[in-house]
């Protein structure tokens, strides 16, 4: 597939805005990443290699994610954190006329109110998105980490 350079930074651009709302704690707007239909999934690379679909997290719509984030602000306790995502360029393996699948890989470190930074998770991100006039939206965003332990609560989206 030869590269497409609006595509690329498309996704890029889509990429960077959706980390840049999580690690600035405005996961209100985190949701309008994704289309009213969009998946999210977390998922663990060892359940992919063995065809095992369910993982740690898995929303089917864009509603079930604005829930995910009224129970994170108004039901879950947990320890006060943020995080910081570093990505690589998205690699495009697939074009098919305004439908993109993406490859890109993520580091994340989680920063403790205490003000200690680890490292959280390692991972890629295997995204379908739409490109839709001027809007670029996740259909669905698949979040394959790297090891299969989380040390803590899964409470904020990667």
């Amino acid at each position: 597939m030869s590269v497409n350079l609006e595509h690329q930074f498309r996704v890029q651009d889509l990429n960077a805005r959706y980390t840049e709302a999580i690690d600035d704690d405005r996961l209100e707007s985190w949701p309008d990443f994704f289309l009213p239909e969009g998946k999210y999934l977390i998922n663990t690379a060892e359940n992919v290699a063995h065809g095992l679909p369910l993982g740690f997290m898995f929303a089917t719509s864009q509603a079930m994610l604005r829930d995910r984030i009224k129970a994170l602000r108004q039901a879950n306790i947990y320890e006060a954190q943020r995080y910081r995502h570093v990505l690589t360029a998205p690699r495009l393996v697939e074009d098919n006329g305004g439908v993109l699948l993406a490859r890109t890989s993520f580091m994340v470190a989680r920063v403790m109110h205490s003000g200690e930074t680890m490292l959280f998770a390692t991972g890629m991100y295997e995204d379908r998105i739409v490109l839709n006039g001027d809007k670029t939206l996740f259909a669905e965003k698949k979040v394959i980490l790297d090891s299969r332990q989380i040390d803590t609560l899964l409470a904020i989206p990667l």
